[in-house]
């Protein structure tokens, strides 16, 4: 299979890129995807195919023809010899996270304005690695995120489904009965169709998550920064933070403390729910890791669950809206309550909670 995507602009030869027809993954569908971003392969040709006379042919190989040669543009992960990786990673690469070594830093300027060569361009490249290409690669190599040995006879409370976008485009491989009797040619258009499917899903997917850490994450590093700098202005040992505005803090904060290690942990942070005058504040206890569901310190469990005028009795403390049943969370009619929530959460003793 051939196919084109739109022009933009006039080219005297469009570069034709080949990956492998037949089952496809998430790391080659994003990898095609990131490429036919950049103005060298847009607009630009596709070919589905294991014909080596055919891939021969190609500009550019992803995924297959067991070669990994930047020069001659093949980037290829499945020959024995491989075994390259990303700068302070050590999983093996798929063919997403080849493409991604090699023309993220233009692909993300291209999509942020930025400069290249500039600090914001290098944090972005490396965070979109991190959080969310390094999983496409690992699920295509077969790694797994934890050492098997470390977590023998460790059990699932529930079913997750495996969900992921390796396992949704895995299911677009399924053509279901529409598809039957189709003759070979048009059954492989069908099947191409379907990776184009899978790679505007990775590929938008990937975009979004750009324009998060650019417009969102990037610009508060150093508002979580200051705040921090700030926190011992509500408690004397620094253990509430106090934003002005919601921000995604939670990757900054232990970022943060980890270059304060002397300093104590922050146990909880206030935010308002909206940035319109008169918002209602949240409380929320910061948990002992990014992914994790335990708290430093929850909120007192004598509050847990309870809303309105009940919790304002227990707590004593005016303006109460709710404490989550996990205390992990609750809110406040005012910044002034719910500082006050914090300041006497601080207070009870572990016993109680």
């Amino acid at each position: 299979m051939t196919e084109k995507i739109p022009a933009k602009r006039m080219k005297l030869s469009e570069p034709l890129i080949g990956t492998h027809n037949g089952t496809f993954h998430a790391d080659e569908a994003l990898a095609v995807y990131l490429l036919r971003t950049l103005p060298a392969y847009n607009p630009s040709n596709l070919v589905r195919t294991r014909d080596p006379t055919i891939l021969s042919t190609c500009h550019t190989v992803v995924d297959v023809g067991g070669e990994y040669h930047p020069a001659q543009n093949r980037y290829d992960h499945h020959q024995r010899t491989f075994n390259t990786t990303f700068p302070a990673h050590s999983t093996k690469l798929s063919s997403a996270g080849l493409v991604y070594l090699h023309f993220g830093k233009p692909i993300v300027a291209l999509h942020t304005d930025l400069d290249e060569g500039s600090e914001e361009v290098d944090i972005l490249w490396r965070k979109l690695y991190q959080d969310f290409i390094e999983a496409l690669d690992a699920h295509d190599n077969g790694i797994s995120a934890y050492d098997p040995t470390s977590i023998q006879g460790v059990q699932k409370r529930f079913n997750d489904g495996g969900i992921g976008l390796g396992s949704i485009v895995g299911d677009l491989n399924w053509h279901y009965d529409e598809e039957d009797g189709l003759a070979p040619e048009e059954a492989q258009k069908a099947e191409d169709d379907r990776f184009l499917a899978a790679s505007s899903l990775m590929g938008t997917t990937f975009l979004r998550k750009l324009a998060y850490y650019h417009r969102a994450w990037l610009p508060a590093r150093a508002f979580v920064r200051n705040t921090y700098q700030a926190r011992k202005e509500h408690d004397a040992k620094g253990r509430v933070m106090v934003f002005s505005k919601g921000c995604p803090w939670k990757d900054h904060l232990y970022t943060i403390e980890a270059e304060n290690s002397e300093e104590e942990k922050v146990l909880y942070v206030l935010y308002p729910e909206s940035e319109h005058g008169g918002s209602k504040w949240r409380v929320q206890a910061v948990s002992k890791s990014k992914d994790s569901f335990e708290n430093r310190k929850s909120l007192p469990k004598t509050w847990m669950g309870l809303r309105d005028e009940e919790l304002c009795e227990i707590s004593g403390i005016a303006g109460c809206i709710f404490v989550h049943a996990s205390g992990f969370i609750g809110g406040n009619m005012t910044n002034k309550g719910a500082l006050d929530m914090a300041r006497a959460a601080l207070r009870i003793g572990e016993d109680q909670m």
